[in-house]
C-alpha cells in the first residue's frame, strides 16, 4: 500500500507555513495519542504517521526534498535516501516531535539541546572544477571540543557524576492526565550528568573557539547549488555531545564562453561571412581543455547548431557525459576598405536574381503581400 501524501497526513496545503504545520500536528496528536486510545490499532497507526509526516514538514531541508522528489526522497521512517558518495549522505532518525510540541507546556526542552550547531560554508568553484571535480581547501571559526578537558567539561583529573533526578537518563517523565510526559531533566539539562569541578580552561562547556582547517571533496559533475554535508565537522557538542554537520552549498561561477544547462554545453561561436557561405571547417575548445573540429556546411545561417556528443560536463555518479552544442554566430565584416566595399557591391550586382538569400526574399515576399491586403 503506497504511502498517504504527508500534507494530506496532517490536512495541510503545500503553501502551509511552519506554524500552520505545528499547530495542525498538535491537534491530530491529541487526538491520536496512545494514552488517550489505549487498544486501538489503527489510532496507533495513524499517530506514528502523524509523527513521520510531521518530523520531514518541520525540517526545512528535508520539506524541500519532499517537495522535489515525494516519498522517493526518503527510506522507511523518514530517512533521507542514501547516496553513492558519503559527502551526500544526510542521515537521521526521528527525535522526540511529542516533547518539541508540548514541552513548552511542562516547561521541558528538547533532550537534543547541547548537540553542537550546525554550520554553513558557501563555496565558489569554476566550471571547469566542477567539471573535474577536486579538493578544496577551507578554514572556518567553530566551537571545537576543549583540548584541555578532551571536551567533557571537567577539569582534568575529575570526571562528571550522575544526574541524582533522572539516574542519568537525561529525562524526566510527568503525567498530565491522560498524557505521559517526558521532558529534558531540569538538573542536568539533559546531560544525564553534573560537572562538580568546571574545566577552567572552557568553564565546564566543552568546548572552545578556534579555527579549523578542512578539505572539502567536489565531486565531478557537481550542479550550482547542490548541498554538500561534512558529519561531524560543525560545532562541537556541550559538555562532549554530539557535534553539528557543516554544509557546504556549492556555488558555480558562469564561464565566459561556456554556458551550462544541466549536463549539457553551449558555446556560441563566430563564423566569418565567408566560412558561412563556402563552408569550411573551425577550431573550438572544449571543457576538458581540449579542442574539437567543427565542420561548416556551405550556407550556414547564424544561430544553427552543431552538436558535439560527450563534449559536455560531467554527469555526476556516472561515467558518461552530456554533449556540447556549438551555435553558429555569423560575422558582418567591418572597417571595410573601399576595394572591398566595391568588391560586395559587385557580389551583390551579380546576384540579384540568383536567389542566393532564400530568407530575405520570403521575408520581403510576405511584406509586399500584407501592403498589397492593406491597399485592397
Amino acid at each position: 500500500m503506497s504511502k498517504r501524501d504527508y500534507y494530506d497526513v496532517l490536512g495541510v496545503p503545500r503553501s502551509a507555513s511552519e506554524s500552520e504545520l505545528k499547530k495542525a500536528y498538535r491537534s491530530l496528536a491529541m487526538k491520536y495519542h496512545p494514552d488517550k486510545n489505549s487498544g486501538d490499532k489503527e489510532a496507533e497507526k495513524k499517530f506514528k504517521e502523524l509523527n513521520e509526516a510531521y518530523e520531514i514538514l518541520r525540517d526545512v531541508n528535508k520539506r524541500a526534498a519532499y517537495d522535489r522528489m515525494g516519498h522517493q526522497a526518503f527510506d522507511q521512517g523518514g530517512r533521507e535516501r542514501s547516496h553513492a558518495s558519503g559527502d551526500f549522505n544526510f542521515t537521521g532518525g526521528f527525535s522526540n516531535i511529542f516533547e518539541d510540541i508540548f514541552g513548552d507546556f511542562m516547561g521541558g526542552g528538547s533532550p537534543q539541546a547541547h548537540r553542537g550547531s550546525d554550520l554553513q560554508y558557501n563555496m565558489n568553484i569554476s566550471l571547469e572544477e566542477a567539471f573535474k571535480g577536486s579538493k578544496k581547501p577551507i578554514r572556518i571559526n567553530v566551537n571545537a571540543p576543549c583540548d584541555e578537558c578532551k571536551g567533557s567539561g571537567s577539569e582534568k583529573g575529575t570526571k562528571p557524576v550522575t544526574c541524582l533526578s533522572c539516574h542519568g537518563q537525561g529525562k524526566v517523565r510527568a503525567n498530565q492526565g491522560f498524557f505521559t510526559v517526558e521532558r529534558t531533566c531540569p538538573t542536568c539539562h539533559g546531560a544525564g550528568r553534573k560537572i562538580e569541578k568546571p574545566c577552567r580552561s572552557c568553564s565546564g562547556l566543552g568546548r572552545v573557539r578556534k579555527e579549523k582547517s578542512l578539505n572539502v571533496s567536489i565531486p565531478a559533475g557537481v550542479e550550482d547549488g547542490t548541498r554538500i554535508r561534512l558529519a561531524g565537522e560543525g560545532e562541537a557538542g556541550i559538555q562532549g555531545a554530539a557535534p553539528g554537520d557543516l554544509y557546504v552549498f556549492v556555488s558555480v561561477a558562469p564561464h565566459s564562453f561556456f554556458q551550462r544547462e544541466g549536463a549539457d554545453i553551449h558555446c556560441r561561436v563566430p563564423i566569418s561571412m565567408v566560412t558561412a557561405a563556402l563552408g569550411g571547417a573551425i577550431e573550438v575548445p572544449t571543457i576538458n581543455g581540449g579542442r574539437a573540429k567543427v565542420k561548416i556546411p556551405e550556407g550556414t545561417q547564424t544561430n544553427r547548431q552543431f552538436r558535439l556528443k560527450d563534449k559536455g560536463m560531467t554527469i555526476l555518479r556516472r561515467s558518461n557525459r552530456g554533449d556540447m552544442y556549438i551555435h553558429a554566430f555569423v560575422e558582418t565584416p567591418v572597417n571595410l576598405s573601399k576595394k572591398n566595399k566595391d568588391l560586395l557591391k559587385e557580389f551583390e550586382k551579380s546576384t540579384k536574381n540568383a536567389q542566393t538569400n532564400p530568407q530575405s526574399e520570403g521575408f520581403f515576399a510576405k511584406v509586399k503581400e500584407f501592403w498589397d491586403n492593406l491597399q485592397d
